[in-house]
């Protein structure tokens, strides 16, 4: 839901520093695998109990994850940039609420596994209709500049670290987060599901 205007705000500064890091013959894809070498970082702090830590490589993970598809734009992007971005991002997302698992599983596991179901839901309704946009030749006009069709909803993102920075700063209260985020989550699957069913019923 914030995306659009985050990226708004963010895209000035992103682009100065990416055409910096273009000049100096740095990769997208270099960018985008140190990004998620940060989310690994910040899986391992955060499982280890030191949640601080964590916030600050998440932070940095995805710093990296806005710089990678400028840098991308100012030298040439490529299907295997967007491939790698997503994915590595689809596995950041998950991993965050494992590590905190990790760190108390009989607090923890059971509302992690909620918030993972629910991040399945929102991942397969988002790719799925990236993949069907693209056999229609559908673009997006929220985002032209994606790689794919990036269909918004209620929980993008913006959100999504916006939570993981509350689970963060107020560790013993994950579960609220996990469970409060996971049902947001729902929303976003039902207005996916009905935007699917919508577009892609028509002929």
């Amino acid at each position: 839901m914030l995306d659009r205007t985050l990226l708004r705000i963010a895209r000035p500064p992103l682009q100065r520093c990416a055409r910096w890091l273009a000049a100096a013959g740095v990769g997208a894809d270099t960018v985008t695998l140190v990004g998620f070498a940060f989310g690994v970082a910040a899986m391992v702090a955060i499982a280890l109990a030191e949640p601080l830590l964590g916030l600050a490589g998440i932070a940095l993970s995805r710093l990296a994850d806005g710089l990678d598809g400028e840098l991308a734009r100012a030298t040439r992007p490529t299907d295997r940039g967007a491939f790698l971005d997503i994915t590595l991002d689809f596995l950041f997302y998950a991993g965050v609420p494992l590590a905190f698992a990790l760190a108390d599983p009989a607090a923890n596991a059971l509302p992690a596994a909620v918030l993972l179901a629910a991040f399945i839901g929102t991942g397969s309704s988002f790719l799925a209709f990236a993949v069907l946009a693209e056999r229609r030749g559908l673009k997006s006009t929220g985002f032209p500049s994606k790689g794919f069709f990036y269909l918004g909803g209620l929980t993008e993102g913006t959100e999504t670290i916006a939570c993981f920075a509350l689970m963060c700063l107020v560790p013993q209260h994950f579960a609220w987060w996990a469970y409060g985020f996971a049902g947001l989550c729902a929303l976003t699957i039902a207005t996916r599901l009905a935007a699917g069913w919508s577009i892609f019923g028509a002929r």
